[in-house]
């Protein structure tokens, strides 16, 4: 058997749902023609067709009035389902893995079965942004550190609660939104240079994701080219803790405070 055979093989499940789904009934249960018109809504002249192209396969074979699934048949289902289980995880993390990979980040493929998702959709735009903020205003212990190519009036005043509740906030922002963050929020700012429990750093070079960290909880963030939260991934498995540690302590590393870069300009 050749690769094109297989591919050959998968094109013709693929072709039609139908064919899916006959053979996850076949799957589950031997049955019979008029079972499987039932099962998956289909006219009996359409069930024997495909009952006819999985038997020409060996997929599944007929006993006593009734189809069986192979052990074939049975690999080729369960191979099938976890291509379909892949492709969508991909569409949800996609943006996400794409975002870390364009820029080198290496990030812990772990995550991916360990995490929750919030997604920006066009039903809800903000879910990022209100999930990033949920977690930063509530879900917060006594330190937080985090990461933001952006600074937004929504962080700003949920820092400022953390902060008045007790924590220790430590945050790293791009370059290129220090002058914006002075002009447009002058009391935030001013609360981050005074404030002894806040810490911000300026980072030499562009942020390209964004990171939080609390408690037990690690965060990553997605981006889109206007600098909009796309998705939100947050994990508790140790690999991905780590991974966002390490990235904070290298931007920490190379940044300057938000004190110096005033003083300076």
């Amino acid at each position: 058997m050749t690769a094109d055979d297989g591919h050959d093989g998968a094109q013709y499940l693929a072709g039609s749902p139908v064919r899916v789904a006959m053979l996850r009934a076949l799957r589950r249960e031997p049955r019979r023609p008029a079972g499987l018109t039932a099962a998956v809504d289909a006219t009996r002249t359409t069930v024997q067709r495909i009952l006819s192209g999985f038997r020409d396969r060996d997929w599944v074979v007929k006993r006593d009035a009734a189809y069986h699934v192979t052990s074939t048949g049975r690999r080729v289902h369960d191979a099938y389902e976890a291509l379909l289980d892949e492709v969508e995880l991909a569409d949800r993390y996609g943006q996400l893995a794409a975002n870390l990979e364009r820029v080198g980040a290496d990030f812990p493929s772990s995550a991916i079965d360990t995490g929750e998702l919030t997604v920006a959709a066009d039903r809800n735009p903000l879910a990022a942004v209100d999930r990033l903020t949920e977690l930063l205003r509530d879900g917060c212990g006594e330190e937080i550190r985090a990461v933001s190519p952006v600074v937004i009036q929504q962080f700003n005043e949920a820092a400022a609660k953390a902060l008045d509740a007790g924590a220790e906030v430590e945050l790293v922002i791009d370059r290129d939104v220090v002058e914006e963050s002075i002009a447009e929020f002058g009391p935030a700012t001013d609360r981050a240079l005074r404030d002894d429990g806040m810490t911000v750093y300026v980072s030499p070079e562009p942020v390209e994701y964004g990171l939080f960290r609390c408690d037990d909880l690690a965060c990553v963030t997605a981006y889109d080219r206007r600098n909009n939260p796309r998705c939100v991934l947050e994990s508790a498995d140790s690999a991905v803790i780590d991974w966002v540690d390490d990235r904070f302590e290298s931007f920490v590393a190379e940044a300057r405070t938000l004190s110096a870069v005033v003083e300076n300009a």
